[in-house]
């Protein structure tokens, strides 16, 4: 998400907070996941043992691919959600026809769910609940020995129970999962849990679901690859601290040269796991024991957890050798709850960061060093106070491969690390078909899709109507309410459309934050908007080009959507005219009406005439 510019008179000072959570004393247990959350939650997974049996089933899934290469492989967009609600999601389309699900991206968990139709107990998310009625291809899971069964022994069944009372539990059922219309993969049948109850923060969370990348048999990755249809690897991109988003592939990519390897030991840990030896900063490294990275499951990756973590003697030592080389000033953190460590004056421009803060590599058993820039072991904090009162808005969380392409490469048991502006990941790969944002309702991909050409060919074959988006501010509601139109003027400006054909169609509360969903229509009395038009507007929407002034916060943009014009009947579009007609042909009736109404009254009986006067003389009738 694109960090507001600098506009209006607003008093304001951008910090930057080194922020590696620190864990219990000496190390942490590695048996528990910590997933962190904005409010300061914390939210610790139970692991999932890898058995000898699946380590055993995946060898020969291994084997199989040996000499064998698969080009297709699913291209998905992710997006960042990590300031309003920390984590990255993803559009998945499950059913026939595909109904479209927000899913958390999670490389810790093995299990993909989305909330059921019959769910008695779950949250209101992004989507509609999935019905597996309307799927004609949808089957459920029925009761075998491999899995646990429900009490009437008819159908399998899941349960996730998390540390922090969260939980997750419903059916398996088995539909055609699909990708998306940047995918070269086709829908495949896949296994997913279908939930029936939900509590914690799986019940309050924004996401329907998540989808599991982890190892084991209901992985989604683990059913593809066992099918036969995507090489054993997969491989997630982050964008940057002012960019966002970011994308992921499911299936093999070539290695670019340069990109730096690390083992990753399946039989040690159910997680993904990399060989961290060292920590150099600014080219020295840091007085500590190898072991102390080097716990029971060695140094795990997990996409679903938001922070860095260190043990306590490493992040002291790290926090004190980069303290070492700075000469900024130092000033408290925006939460008093929190010790966390701030600085000021290195000012708003990431690409400057490096000018203050130093290098720091991370060693990799092989003798291999990661490289990471400011911008991977910071995070910003933005503290301005102006007409709306918006104080303390973080920005970005430390994310350690921010701009960074990790290839979880299962087969061959390593981990790659390509530093690359992730923006442009498919132009640097040379791979075509850049990802657009998820389709919606009206462009849900069927069956029987293929790969989709870029958004600038496929609105060669259609008109657009209209053009919608969703997004959200970190603003309460009840402070954005009065400013909504002056926030609808601000977008016109941006967009370069006239502020009449910018439209707010909802705001609802999210939060502590705000959901706003806009149209924009064509200029004047056009029904639709030129190719160039449209392609202008969503560049300026997905490149995040859009700028804010301070006080309205930083913004996410959730989905956007193009819709082609309104097909109206002859009824409809003369609907106008006919009315009018027939309420002149009524008014004329009866003014006409009136008139001889009052002609009559005035002619009244007729003139006098004497009893003996004389009539003319009348013809006699026969009788």
């Amino acid at each position: 998400m694109a960090r507001s510019r600098d506009r209006g008179a607003a008093a304001s000072c951008f910090l930057f907070l080194l922020f590696l959570v620190v864990g219990a004393a000496g190390t942490p247990e590695p048996s528990l996941q910590a997933l962190s959350v904005p409010g300061g939650r914390s939210h610790l997974v139970l692991p999932l043992v890898l058995s000898r049996a699946n380590s055993t089933r995946r060898s020969a899934v291994a084997r199989r691919f040996l000499g064998r290469q698969l080009t297709a492989n699913a291209r998905m967009r992710l997006y960042d959600d990590l300031l309003t609600n920390g984590y990255y999601t993803t559009r998945l389309f499950i059913g026939t026809p595909p109904q479209e699900f927000a899913l958390i991206v999670d490389s810790g968990s093995t299990v993909t769910y989305v909330p059921c139709s019959t769910c008695e107990q779950c949250g209101n998310h992004q989507d509609p609940r999935f019905q597996p009625d309307l799927s004609s291809t949808y089957e459920p899971v029925k009761c075998n020995v491999a899995c646990t069964c429900d009490k009437e022994q008819k159908q399998c069944v899941y349960e996730r129970q998390y540390a922090e009372m969260s939980s997750s539990s419903g059916v398996l059922g088995e539909d055609f999962i699909s990708f998306g219309k940047e995918s070269e993969l086709k829908p495949q049948r896949a296994v997913f849990g279908c939930e029936n109850s939900e509590t914690g923060d799986l019940f309050s969370q924004h996401a329907d679901g998540i989808i599991g990348l982890g190892r084991g048999q209901l992985s989604i990755m683990d059913q593809l690859v066992e099918k036969g249809v995507i090489n054993d690897s997969f491989s997630l991109c982050y964008g940057g601290m002012d960019i966002g988003g970011g994308a992921m592939v499911l299936g093999e990519i070539t290695p670019p040269p340069d990109m730096v390897f690390s083992r990753s030991d399946p039989v040690r840990s159910p997680y993904y796991n990399i060989e961290l030896k060292e920590i150099d900063v600014d080219g020295k490294p840091l007085q500590l024991d190898p072991k102390i990275f080097d716990s029971r499951h060695g140094t795990v990756l997990d996409s679903g957890t938001t922070y860095a973590y260190l043990p306590e003697e490493a992040f002291i030592a790290f926090r004190d050798a980069i303290m070492s080389k700075l000469s900024l000033k130092q000033i408290p953190g925006p939460d008093p709850n929190y010790k966390d460590i701030c600085f000021s004056g290195a000012g708003s421009d990431v690409s400057e960061l490096s000018k203050f803060f130093p290098k720091v590599e991370m060693v990799f058993g092989n003798g291999e060093n990661l490289s990471l820039s400011p911008e991977n072991y910071l995070f910003r904090v933005h503290i301005t106070i102006n007409s709306l009162d918006v104080v303390n808005i973080m920005d970005k969380y430390c994310i350690i491969v921010r701009n960074t392409l990790v290839s979880y490469d299962r087969q061959n048991e390593k981990i790659g690390f390509w530093k690359t502006n992730c923006s442009v990941l498919w132009e640097r790969l040379h791979i075509g078909g850049v990802p657009s944002p998820a389709p919606s309702e009206n462009t849900h991909a069927t069956m029987n899709d293929a790969p989709a050409p870029s958004p600038s060919v496929l609105f060669d074959h259609f008109e657009i109507g209209h053009i919608t988006f969703d997004m959200t501010l970190n603003i309460t509601y009840a402070k954005l309410l009065p400013h909504t139109e002056e926030l609808a003027e601000l977008i016109a400006h941006e967009l370069e459309v006239d502020k009449n054909q910018v439209h707010l169609i909802n705001i609802t509360c999210e939060g502590n934050g705000t959901l706003m969903r806009w149209s924009i229509f064509p200029a004047g009395s056009s029904n639709f908007f030129s190719n160039t038009t449209v392609m202008d507007i969503i560049s300026r929407l997905t490149e995040h080009r859009v700028h804010l002034p301070e006080g309205f916060g930083s913004y996410q943009l959730v989905e956007w959507n193009v819709e082609p014009p309104s097909r109206r009947t002859w009824w409809q579009w003369h609907t106008v005219a006919l009315l009018v007609g027939v309420s002149m042909v009524i008014l004329l009736s009866f003014t006409t009406l009136l008139v001889w109404y009052i002609w009559r009254r005035n002619k009244g009986p007729g003139q006098y005439r004497p009893v003996d006067s004389p009539l003319p003389e009348q013809e006699l009738q026969p009788l």
